[in-house]
């Protein structure tokens, strides 16, 4: 142990000395709430139902509501719920007493939530600010909610920002000042005593990093009131920092900002870091030297961090690397050797170390020392209703502490209160160790473990001849957080704009053929724009092709299927490789927003990945039966000629997973991309042919549906169809092919997804900030152009109106614009001819309902704004048809069971989604709700291969689900082969 470390110790061994007048009131078992904290401590799987359910308390309206949530949460045969608990809350099931049972649990929880929030307005609050003050301490108060959703409560959220710092500002002028009056000015210049929190999330709808540079230049002007108010209030703001994805927004807002003249040398603004991010370090030292140069004093205000299992879980979902620390004891590290820096630092800025832990504060204070700093150059912060005796010691020995104050109503705070809950019972967290396990203060003042680095290797795949292929895994999404990101997309964009126009000849065999007849793709936003001049194949191409098929599947079955999953791996390495131009290449032909043309390039690597692993599965005979004397074994053969039909709208995507199966189960593919995205399919045919696919395996055959569709499905020397597409089409394929001809070797297998008219139920408990996200992303995410988009949004009437005037302002907010600028939220549809078409719907929704808002978009190009239409007639063909397009009509339910039969009352049966916090309603959507996909408490688009095996079934589609472990069972014929192996009256097994 170094002098230093021991310096630390020392000064932790004092501040819990003077910590021993007593526990916080927070873990006081004496207390309800105590009672409720140790409970959880005390039982992981009660602190999950406990935590869930004060999560959904707010919108529990009535008695009987809450009392059938607390049946579903804590009276079910697998709680664990103490006895004496469990008797209080069984009183819920009496009639007669479940109103003050209810009422009961309800004031309770509510009383909690005022250990954490300081109160519902700021005239609430005040009272517990000014004792804070007279007790020596400061606050900066923060208004309760996480984002939102629309402009207008961004505009609201702004509004209460600037409310409530003319509350403060005239309530706490006449407060007297802490220290001599000498003194005064110059202290609170550094620490102001009015200070506010602002989450930058919450001053604008449309925030993330694929629209980084509209984030930025909104949330400005936003913010630019707050700031001039608190400047002219004499106090400061403190920006919020939150998930990662928002990090590098929240920090270009605060440093532009003040580079502009009005707030050049005002020292009253700060931001937060979080010591859990590996970058923090490198952030703290831009920061510091940004403000070394300007000569501006700001407060960096250093946190652990909050969001710490939503980064875990977001990264791990992405393929991301992680951007936090994976261990408490790494995050204490950075945060000692951040607050380190900052203080060394402190003659240029104003360091505010918020934390509870005693080392980190010991840590802190030793710094301070060594450093010289005053201690009113800096300050501690701590969270309001926490850690009552640390900061008493805090406190008696001289130091400042700011104390972050929430200001709200429940409904909104419920998001902050969970977050307190989980610090508070997390077995790694220091207030519980000290005050509930009474760890040894030798291990609660050991220094940190010092982060080594980066010790995982990044995933490689390793080509199929070495023998050693790596679990699949999904290819991680483009994190456009990142700059780097943002800027090569932009640069691929013009890239590939210079391609445009090219020529795209078909290939028939080792032939290409430019073709007498063509067609031309042209750009759905500006159609005038022609992406490509593509062959147009005749039947006569097509017969040729086919042929070609036939001579080459043979051979290509032999090569056995190691080698062909080799094939796919290449593929995937060049798509890869091509990511950035194979994203923009659907932008221009099919109008698709970064994020959707990233994710289905994503989702045709991850086809070429999983289905090359699973031929590998499928392709070892298997040994089957164990009598003696015989050998059984069974395995897979090709069928022999496929034809692939692709669609528009998963132009890469769906064209590589159908083609990718039938290709490695050893069948030659006849492949038609769609008419409307040909360029994106000789992009496909293209990665095939390069990767090594041997002539005639795959002919690429563009065209028109006359020329290869029908007449083809009669064919008796094609074996098999896979299409995706509308179900009139899918529908006439099979018939065709089930025709009888003589001259067939084979009955054709059809494999036909043919759309949805999905349905997304909202319960009256639903989390209203989610629903209404995940609807919007469902609904209108590539102009609601996806066979999963959700077109029925079914509401229970607990909720009805809030949700469709939550809804409504939302989608009045969607940008709609071509695809190119990020700020876009929608581009075009595919075609002029859709876009009369989804006219022709909303005419006819206006005339059966209420149009309860329309969007605006642009004049030309092939756009159509988002479109939400309430009070539809339950037989209307708008309900009933499929309809590609932003079109989204709500219902009313009166019940979950009505809910259901409305979502189930469809000839469809693709996707569906449940927004509720009921565990019986879940657990009855799972049974009840009749789709191939059921997603609960998400979008009900965006499928990932292996994760969520995708298809449906009624008129949706037939055949295996995309992406799942059967798929390509659709592609083989299974064969068994049996060998006697007697000879003579003896056999190898019996002699064994």
């Amino acid at each position: 142990m170094g002098i230093e470390d021991g310096e630390i110790r020392a000064q932790g061994e004092e501040l819990f000395r003077l910590m021993e007048t007593g526990a916080p009131a927070l873990f006081d078992r004496k207390r309800w709430e105590g009672m409720l904290i140790n409970l959880a401590i005390s039982d992981p799987e009660l602190k999950v139902r406990l935590f869930r359910f004060v999560d959904v308390l707010p919108t529990l309206s009535t008695p009987e509501q809450l009392a059938s949530h607390i049946r579903e949460y804590f009276l079910d045969p697998g709680s664990t719920v103490p006895p004496l608990l469990k008797k209080l809350l069984g009183s819920v099931e009496s009639p007669l007493a479940a109103g003050a049972a209810a009422a009961l649990v309800r004031r309770n929880i509510v009383s909690f939530s005022r250990a954490f929030i300081a109160g519902e307005t700021a005239a609430e609050a005040l009272p517990a600010l000014q004792t804070l003050w007279r007790a020596g301490d400061a606050a900066t108060v923060d208004i309760l909610g996480e984002a939102a959703l629309s402009e207008p409560e961004a505009q609201e959220y702004q509004k209460r920002y600037l409310e409530l710092i003319a509350a403060l500002a005239a309530e706490m002028a006449g407060w007297p000042a802490l220290s001599p009056e000498r003194d005064r000015i110059a202290r609170e210049q550094k620490l102001p005593r009015l200070n506010v929190s602002v989450k930058v999330s919450s001053l604008f709808s449309r925030i993330g990093p694929v629209n980084h540079e509209e984030s930025v230049a909104m949330v400005k002007e936003r913010l630019r009131p707050i700031f001039r108010a608190a400047r002219q209030a004499g106090g400061g703001v403190n920006l919020d920092m939150e998930t990662h994805h928002l990090k590098d927004i929240t920090l270009e807002v605060f440093t532009g900002l003040l580079e502009e003249q009005e707030f050049v040398g005002w020292a009253g603004a700060g931001i937060a870091v979080q010591a859990y991010l590996k970058d923090t370090w490198d952030d703290l030292r831009r920061l510091i030297e940004w403000a070394q140069g300007r000569g501006q004093r700001i407060t960096l205000r250093l946190v652990k961090g909050a969001y710490w299992e939503h980064e875990v879980a977001t990264a791990r979902q992405k393929g991301w690397p992680l951007p936090v620390y994976a261990t408490k004891a790494h995050t204490d590290w950075n945060f000692e050797r951040c607050a380190d820096l900052l203080l060394a630092n402190s003659a240029s800025i104003t360091p505010a170390l918020a934390t509870h832990n005693v080392r980190s504060l010991a840590a802190a204070m030793i710094a301070a020392r060594r450093h010289q700093v005053d201690k009113d150059a800096f300050e501690f912060q701590m969270l309001y209703g926490m850690a009552e005796p640390v900061k008493r010691a805090v406190n008696s020995i001289g130091y400042s502490i700011r104390e972050y104050a929430p200001v709200g109503a429940l409904i909104p705070g419920m998001a902050y209160l969970v977050r307190r809950l989980l610090e508070n019972t997390s077995d790694e967290g220091f207030l519980r160790k000290a005050f509930v396990d009474r760890a040894e203060r030798d291990l609660l003042l050991a220094a940190p473990e010092p982060w080594p680095g980066e010790t995982h290797a990044a995933r490689v795949e390793v080509p199929a001849a070495a023998g050693k292929i790596t679990p699949f895994a999904n290819e991680p999404l483009l994190d456009f957080a990142r700059k780097d990101n943002r800027d090569a997309v932009r640069a691929a964009i013009e890239r590939v704009r210079e391609q445009l126009g090219r020529h795209y000849p078909a290939v028939i065999g080792a032939r290409e053929i430019p073709g007498s007849d063509t067609f031309s793709a042209v750009n759905p936003a500006r159609p005038a724009e022609v992406v490509g001049v593509v062959a147009a194949v005749s039947r006569e191409d097509v017969a040729e092709a086919l042929e070609a098929a036939r001579r080459a599947q043979p051979e290509w079955e032999r090569t056995g299927p190691a080698q062909r999953a080799a094939l796919l791996f290449r593929a995937a390495q060049l798509a890869r490789e091509r990511r950035l131009e194979l994203l923009a290449w659907q932008i221009f032909e099919t109008g698709k927003s970064w994020a959707e043309a990233d994710a289905d390039v994503a989702e045709a690597i991850d086809y070429f990945e999983y289905y090359g692993r699973q031929m590998l599965r499928l392709g070892a005979p298997v040994k089957t039966g164990d009598a003696p004397g015989e050998d059984n074994r069974y395995f897979y053969q090709a069928r022999g000629v496929a034809l692939v039909i692709a669609p528009w709208n998963f132009p890469l995507a769906i064209s590589a997973g159908m083609t990718a199966a039938a290709l490695v189960a050893g069948n030659a593919v006849l492949y038609k991309p769609s008419s409307l995205a040909p360029v994106n399919g000789w992009q496909l045919f293209s990665l095939l042919r390069e990767a090594g696919l041997p002539d005639g395996v795959l002919n690429f055959v563009p065209g028109r549906g006359a020329a290869v569709g029908g007449w083809l499905a009669e064919h008796p020397e094609l074996d098999l169809i896979a299409f995706t597409g509308s179900r009139e089409v899918g529908l006439g394929l099979i018939e065709r092919a089930a025709r009888r001809n003589p001259e067939a070797r084979s009955v054709k297998r059809v494999i036909a997804e043919m759309g949805g008219k999905n349905a997304i139920i909202v319960d009256a408990d639903a989390d209203l900030d989610q629903a209404v996200a995940g609807v919007m992303q469902s609904a209108f995410g590539y102009q609601g152009q996806k066979c999963s988009a959700c077109s029925r949004v079914i509401v229970l009437d607990g909720c009805y109106e809030r949700f469709v005037e939550r809804l409504a302002e939302a989608v009045r907010g969607i940008r709609v614009g071509a695809p190119e600028d990020p700020a876009n939220a929608m581009g075009p549809l595919i075609e002029a001819g859709a876009r009369a078409r989804l006219e022709r719907y909303i005419a006819l929704a206006g005339a059966e309902g209420r149009i309860a808002v329309r969007g605006e978009a642009p004049a030309e190009g092939c756009y159509v704004p988002p479109v939400v239409v309430t009070g539809l007639p339950r037989d209307s063909r708008v309900l009933r048809e499929e309809i590609f397009g932003p079109l989204l009509a709500v219902l009313r339910a009166v019940n979950m069971d009505d809910a259901l039969a409305l979502a189930n009352d469809s000839d469809y049966a693709l996707t569906g989604g449940l927004y509720s916090r009921s565990p019986a309603h879940i657990q009855k959507a799972a049974r009840e709700f009749r789709v191939g996909n059921l997603y609960i408490n998400r979008a009900i688009t965006g499928a990932m291969v292996d994760r969520q095996p995708f298809g449906g079934f009624k008129m949706s589609g037939v055949g295996s689900k995309a992406g799942g472990a059967d798929y390509l069972l659709q592609f083989l014929e299974p064969r068994t082969v049996t060998e006697n192996t007697m000879r003579r009256g003896f056999s190898p097994d019996v002699l064994s």
